[in-house]
């Protein structure tokens, strides 16, 4: 293995379920050493999150926590605090997800740490952020993606409102505090000083509203769901084959043209309501069924052949093992495979960014439960066995 981007950084992860850890996790795919830290005996709450298991490991927790050490410190005894501290006094990086305030009451809130270590970059992430009236409240993916608006645009027309198919508010939360933590870690370069970062899950799900949020800033209407249809641009959706389902997304005049052309449909064209995405857009209900009653009369390999072949932007709706199995997926190395310490090779998502000089790489698999307290409490801090010992039977550990 070739030494990441992030190699000689320290991250101490107070993370748990899946916005932390999955920030952590992209950290220690750079090459950062990643130090989780997990409640003794329960560990962090993903390890119960099944079925599907993995032998005795939950596929939930698997799939965003490869790259780490795990150590169990009790946070409520004295002794795992003064671990901590140790810890965090040589650390680069601690990310948390803890209510706001919640570690003040152990002596690991931002303050008292960065009067130990001043370039530590402290990363909090929580529902609502650190500031507020709703400060504290727990926030879950689920509950932010209904209030923070996304269900409301999401789903079909007529019906209820539909959540996303994965917890994408916490995924782009996670990415978000990695992007900044990134950015924290150039400043303390340039300058020496770490910073404290707060990521809000409702903050990074209204971030992401983009074009939709922008659309209501400029008519002042609320959006509308349309289904798999794009609210500014036509066609953009799916459509029925005679065997299967398209994605058809022709964002251009020129390529609706070229469509148009291709099929052999002038009239599509010529018609001046069809001519411009504006027009398209307003005459949607107009032109989608016609072009449904179109593409119904081939089947989807015709139309993708065909489509490919003229280069107008189609594409099969996957399922996920046909989309794992796909050639370019292995070209780009997406599943990947690694040995873990009881289960054998196991498969995982390979990390998405390709770096030429320090590349993102799968190290070592999700840990076991604590498979990393001695050795890190020995080796990285000092501890000897009969300490070590003692910690444990403290219940410190």
């Amino acid at each position: 293995m070739s030494a990441g981007a992030l190699d000689g950084i320290r991250v101490i992860d107070l993370s748990r379920i899946l916005a932390g850890p999955f920030c952590t996790m992209l950290l220690g795919d750079l090459g950062a050493e990643v130090i989780k830290v997990e409640q003794p005996e329960v560990g962090d709450g993903s390890r119960q999150w099944g079925p599907p298991w993995v032998g005795s490991e939950s596929a939930y927790f698997l799939s965003i926590n490869r790259n780490k050490k795990s150590i169990t410190v009790n946070l409520k005894h004295r002794a795992g605090q003064e671990i901590m501290q140790r810890l965090i006094s040589e650390a680069d990086v601690l990310v948390e997800n803890f209510l706001p305030g919640t570690l003040e009451r152990f002596d690991l809130d931002y303050q008292t740490l960065s009067a130990q270590n001043p370039g530590l970059i402290y990363c909090s992430i929580s529902g609502y952020g650190q500031n507020g009236p709703y400060r504290n409240l727990p926030g879950f993916d689920f509950m932010i993606q209904a209030q923070g608006g996304i269900m409301s645009i999401t789903g079909p027309v007529e019906g209820p409102p539909h959540k996303v198919g994965v917890a994408i508010v916490d995924i782009t939360a996670g990415l978000f505090a990695n992007s900044a933590i990134l950015a924290a870690l150039h400043h303390r370069h340039q300058s020496g000083e770490g910073q404290y970062i707060d990521i809000a899950l409702l903050d990074s799900q209204i971030g992401w509203l983009v074009n939709q949020a922008h659309n209501y800033f400029a008519t002042g209407s609320a959006p509308e769901r349309f289904g798999n249809a794009h609210p500014n641009i036509v066609p953009y959706e799916v459509f029925r084959t005679q065997e299967g389902y398209l994605a058809l997304a022709i964002g251009t005049d020129a390529q609706y043209k070229r469509f148009c052309e291709l099929v052999a449909c002038p009239e599509l064209w010529e018609d001046e309501r069809f001519q411009t995405n504006a027009g398209r857009v307003e005459h949607r209900q107009t032109l989608v069924p016609r072009l449904q009653s179109l593409i119904e009369q081939r089947t989807l390999s015709e139309w993708l052949d065909l489509l490919t072949e003229h280069r107008i932007p189609a594409a099969p709706i996957n399922d996920i093992p046909t989309l794992l199995d796909d050639p370019q997926v292995a070209a780009r190395q997406m599943v990947q495979k690694i040995e873990h310490p009881i289960l054998g090779e196991i498969r995982q998502l390979g990390p998405v960014p390709k770096l030429s000089q320090t590349p993102a790489q799968i190290r070592s698999a999700p840990p076991l439960l604590g498979e990393h307290t001695e050795s890190v409490l020995r080796q990285e801090l000092g501890y000897s066995q009969q300490e070590i010992a003692h910690l444990r039977q403290a219940g410190a550990i």
